[in-house]
């Protein structure tokens, strides 16, 4: 037995135990049909709140060349009028126009939204996708929870979803984690097209002073030859001196000026910083080193922008040498280096020896403990000691042990004295030669920067002849400039006509030549009488005695110092010549 289905246009005279047919639904319009259509989601209470749309572009860039985008973003108030809020309930927040979305705490607009969303006020929330709302799982999920807590719908240009079900979180979540994953992939495809380029030393990058790039991309010198020997000048000047302060200290006692470079790439000439020093000492790229990943980004917290720290060259990502043209070689650049790094006084952090100091003590920052390992401390009070307090300072316990100074320093002289006798160096000539090549480079970095001054003072006189006499507002601002100019060109005149600086060789006296002449085969003799033939010798020429603790340094590396039964110190020196000498001394 069969059972025929009832028509869906019954007639009229169909019987009446026959159930009524259903009204045809209304025509759907164009838009309805289309995605930014009605849906069964939204109901009265989501009507009776604002409807938000949420504009966002990652970069300043892409707003001012992705207009489409941007166009299509603001669009979507015509498909929140599509489901049913009027044009006067609609709010536009575009306030992160520019700003990425990996981090929610420096957008003000994502914050507002989630303020308005948490009291209650927001019915619907309109964004193109979810990539506009946010990158970051731990910024997407909170907003679901409050979305879901508040009934708070949200749609994209594939639908409209509710947070508090489960498919529509479900649906959610699997989009964020999604547009957090792309974020990730675009950024991978980036760094291995960067790091394979860079790997061959062809990244382009900004260059140091000194160094420009041509039409073809050649990496040159720069063809300004002040330029060229200043830079000369610092590293010349740091070898000589042994520190960037007193390459900063020579600079500004001679008025020379180092060139920087300005925002636009162009060179400028600025007065000596002990900053500007450090960066051309640091730059491998005046190596001929390409290097890229010198420097890391450390967060410190998401409010803020990542700081740059340095990296050390074992843990830089590509350095290529010889790829541009050097003003130093590798072996200098790492002398250098080592130099700067010794020069830190942070003697038990970063077990440097530091700079060498005024003091009675000659291994300052040179001696460890032989028992515990730790660098010793040099104590003055009460009596000249070297002491090893590491272990009281970490755990409050009794100070290792205490040694007297006289008998270790005498030691170390003897020994040191010991290993120079063979050389039979030439130690005057020798250092009147460098110092009068030092000397030489000054000069002429002065006359140089003379030169300088003066093409600049005729260039404003120029500018300033050739503009229209009756254009004030143009024709002050050139005079003015033009003034500026032969005052500099004056007061560099002034310095390089005055009198010498005192830092060039200067005629010795016959007793203080004869010994300098001398100490390769009298150096401890010369050692005895610093205190008082040398010293007055160079307080009458007006030459700075040498200090000794400097001295000592040159050949010791590490001197670790125990002692044994507190009768006898234990000395132990290993020289830079991987040598090792130990003695016992009796204890003061």
């Amino acid at each position: 037995m069969s059972t025929s289905r009832p028509s869906a246009n019954p007639p009229a005279s169909s019987p009446s135990y026959l159930p009524a047919a259903p009204a045809p639904p209304p025509p759907r319009s164009a838009l309805a049909r289309s995605p930014f259509g009605t849906s069964e989601l939204v109901t009265a209470q989501h009507l009776s709140r604002r409807a938000v749309i949420y504009v966002r572009q990652s970069s300043p860039q892409q707003v001012l060349s992705n207009q489409e985008s941007l166009r299509l973003q603001y669009a979507l108030q015509q498909r929140a009028e599509a489901l049913g809020w009027p044009p006067e309930r609609v709010e536009v927040i575009d306030a992160n126009l520019g700003l990425t979305a990996a981090a929610a705490q420096h957008r003000e607009g994502f914050q507002r939204l989630v303020a308005e969303v948490t009291l209650g006020e927001v019915g619907i929330i309109l964004s193109m996708d979810v990539t506009r709302l946010s990158r970051n799982c731990s910024d997407w999920y909170p907003l679901l929870d409050i979305c879901g807590f508040r009934r708070c719908l949200i749609a994209d240009r594939d639908g409209v979803y509710d947070p508090g079900t489960p498919n529509g979180r479900l649906l959610l979540g699997l989009k964020g984690q999604i547009s957090e994953l792309e974020l990730h992939t675009i950024r991978t495809r980036l760094m291995a097209g960067l790091l394979n380029k860079a790997e061959r030393g062809d990244l382009a990058q900004k260059l140091p002073v000194g160094l420009v790039r041509d039409a073809r991309g050649v990496v040159e010198r720069d063809p300004n030859l002040e330029v060229q020997q200043r830079l000369a000048l610092v590293f010349a000047t740091f070898l000589e001196r042994r520190s960037a302060c007193k390459v900063t200290e020579v600079l500004n006692a001679r008025a020379l000026t180092l060139p920087r470079s300005d925002p636009f790439g162009d060179v400028v000439w600025r007065r000596p910083t002990l900053s500007a020093v450090l960066a051309i000492l640091r730059n491998p790229a005046y190596a001929g080193a390409f290097v890229y990943g010198r420097r890391e980004s450390v967060r410190t917290d998401l409010a803020h922008r990542p700081l740059r720290r340095p990296l050390p060259p074992t843990a830089w990502r590509v350095c290529v040498r010889d790829r541009y043209p050097a003003y130093i070689d590798w072996p200098t650049y790492e002398q250098i280096q080592g130099m700067l790094d010794d020069n830190r006084a942070e003697y038990t952090r970063e077990r440097t020896r530091g700079v060498p100091r005024d003091g009675a003590a000659l291994l300052a920052g040179l001696v460890y403990c032989g028992e515990s390992g730790h660098k010793m401390v040099v104590q003055y009070k009460h009596g000249r000691y070297y002491r090893c307090i590491e272990l009281r300072r970490r755990y409050g316990g009794p100070a290792c042990q205490r040694l007297s100074i006289a008998p270790v320093d005498a030691w170390v002289v003897a020994a040191f004295f010991a290993a120079l006798a063979p050389a039979e160096l030439d130690v005057y000539d020798r250092a009147v030669s460098e110092q009068r090549a030092i000397t030489e480079q000054l000069t002429r970095a002065r006359a140089q920067q003379r030169e300088r001054l003066r093409y600049e003072a005729a260039l404003a006189e120029r500018q300033y002849r050739r503009v229209d006499p009756e254009n004030r507002l143009v024709a002050g601002e050139l005079e003015r400039r033009w003034e500026q100019a032969l005052r500099d060109v004056a007061s560099a005149e002034r310095e390089l006509d005055g009198p010498a600086m005192p830092d060039g060789p200067v005629s010795l006296p016959a007793e203080l030549r004869a010994a300098l002449v001398d100490v390769g085969r009298d150096l401890p003799a010369l050692w005895a009488s610093g205190r008082s033939t040398i010293a007055s010798a160079c307080a009458s020429s007006g030459v700075a005695a040498t200090r000794r603790p400097a001295t000592s340094r040159c050949p010791s590396a590490h001197s670790p110092l125990s002692h044994q039964r507190r009768i006898w110190k234990r000395r132990r020196s290993r020289w830079r010549v991987r040598a090792a000498l130990t003695t016992r001394l009796p204890r003061s």
